[in-house]
């Protein structure tokens, strides 16, 4: 099983592009706005309570806080993916619009995307680039909007997560807030989200670090101002949800 990035040069500030190849199943959960390309293999994968079907020429659409889960893999699969500044896009598309989530090869809608990922691959300058990242942010907000898959509960228990991830919380205290009993919260945040309310938030406060990192705060600050116990704790989800040490980010940022 093996995974391969490559970092591609990209001359607009704040966007960010990789080819990516794995024959791996794998689960994410995304800090940025992605646009994948998928130039090979098929899969399925879940995203917003259902099962997707990707093929060569098709595109995954993701938002920051959707959660990607591999279900299975026909042959290697090679992506081209291009990640944009939350804050950009939003000024655009809103901070509540949902994208949708995948768009087949050949969707005329997809041709913004097309154009962005041919000005990464052949290297355009700044100008062109921003321009195709324009067209891009804009084809999103075309295909936003779409009715949320979580209901109320489970929304108000992401968004208490998010407003209290520094602080500790129990489930007694998620499932008052959602205004649903712990055991059926539990059961349809999984659902809905596509992991447990626990491991979620390990995910939202790995998210933050990475941010705080880049920012500059030393690696032995960050633990406290995410809710996490200690540097140890830290560099053990660190290290299984990035890939590498806290340390070693802030020094790659």
């Amino acid at each position: 099983m093996t995974i391969h990035t490559d970092e591609l040069t990209v001359s607009a500030p704040g966007v960010r592009a990789m080819r990516w190849s794995t024959d791996e199943l794998h689960v994410c959960m995304k800090d940025a706005y992605a646009i994948t390309r998928i130039d090979a293999g098929r899969s399925e994968w879940w995203s917003r309570g259902q099962v997707w079907r990707s093929a060569p020429g098709s595109f995954q659409l993701k938002q920051p806080g959707d959660v990607h889960r591999d279900i299975a893999r026909d042959g290697p699969g090679v992506f081209q993916v291009i990640l944009l500044p939350a804050q950009g896009v939003e000024r655009v598309i809103g901070k509540r619009a949902r994208v949708e989530p995948q768009l087949s090869a050949g969707d005329e809608r997809a041709r913004p995307f097309e154009r962005l990922h041919a000005a990464v691959e052949r290297g355009a300058d700044r100008l062109a680039l921003e321009v195709a990242v324009a067209e891009a942010i804009a084809a999103l907000g075309a295909v936003a909007d779409q009715p949320s898959e979580r209901t109320r509960p489970v929304r108000r228990a992401v968004e208490l997560l998010h407003a209290r991830l520094a602080e500790a919380i129990t489930l007694d205290d998620l499932a008052a807030h959602a205004g649903l009993d712990k055991y059926h919260l539990c059961r349809a945040f999984r659902a809905q989200v596509g992991m447990p309310p626990h491991a979620y938030l390990t995910r939202l406060r790995i998210l933050r670090a990475k941010a705080l990192l880049a920012a500059g705060v030393r690696p032995r600050d960050v633990a406290p101002q995410v809710g996490l116990y200690d540097q140890s704790q830290l560099n053990r989800h660190f290290r299984r949800i990035v890939g590498t040490t806290p340390g070693q980010y802030a020094r790659a940022v």
